[in-house]
């Protein structure tokens, strides 16, 4: 077994250029499987491990992330927190705004030869409420807080004790939550053949299955951040707070 294949899914899209979207293209789980090794997310996804490894190594020669990417290890925690909720809660919302109508219209023209558009719907609006509402608690308590965590150390002042106990308590609600957003996503994904659209379907069904699939790539991506990058890096930055 190569060194590759013992790392976790996490430590591969953090440190290989490009192997996120590798993990996208294959259908392996990064955010919230990101705990696996690379050998075993392959087992769970039936894929040859020779081939996924091919595929990284390519990936890697296709060029560098870009610069905001790549420093989001190293940035400032508030940078990281802006861009979440400027870049991906955004989209989110925007998405899930554009989505509603256009599952009622497809599914009002579709449905009758093609009932489990209904089921897909159904998923969606459970998922899309709760992110609504996973978005709010992380910019109204969660964010915050780590932003106050991160100046206080930066001034060397004490933080006010969280109402929480600790970074810990939240960032494991969250990460629960998003656990339930993959498991909703999986669903979708299942349920509509991979967003493969039937032969029958209109341009605004496939552009409903097209929309789909993006808004799942994204989440894909925004999960990565902040389980990954942004949580981890908040716990160890009130452990070293603690240690003063």
């Amino acid at each position: 077994m190569s060194m590759t294949t013992e790392k976790t899914v996490r430590e591969l899209a953090l440190e290989k250029p490009g192997a996120a979207r590798v993990f996208e293209k294959l259908g392996i789980d990064y955010c919230c499987g990101g705990k696996q090794t690379l050998e075993q997310a392959c087992h769970a996804a039936s894929l040859p491990i020779d081939e996924v490894l091919d595929a990284l190594e390519m990936g890697h020669r296709s060029g560098p992330a870009s610069p905001k990417e790549s420093n989001w290890q190293a940035g400032p925690l508030g940078d990281l927190i802006s861009h979440i909720k400027d870049t991906h809660h955004k989209y989110t919302r925007e998405e899930i705004a554009r989505l509603d109508p256009l599952f009622d219209k497809v599914c009002s023209v579709h449905g009758e030869h093609h009932p489990e558009l209904f089921d897909l719907r159904a998923t969606f609006q459970g998922l899309a409420q709760e992110l609504t509402t996973h978005m709010m608690k992380e910019e109204m308590v969660l964010f915050p807080y780590i932003e106050r965590m991160e100046e206080s150390l930066v001034q060397k002042e004490p933080i006010l004790p969280p109402p929480f106990g600790t970074v810990r308590n939240p960032v494991s609600m969250m990460e629960h939550e998003h656990d339930a957003a993959g498991s909703a996503l999986r669903a979708l994904r299942a349920s509509s053949n991979g967003y493969t659209a039937p032969p029958d379907a209109c341009v605004s069904y496939q552009t409903l299955y097209r929309t789909l699939a993006e808004f799942e790539a994204d989440l894909h991506q925004h999960i990565h951040l902040e389980n990954n990058i942004l949580f981890s890096r908040a716990i160890a930055l009130e452990n070293a707070h603690s240690a003063e």
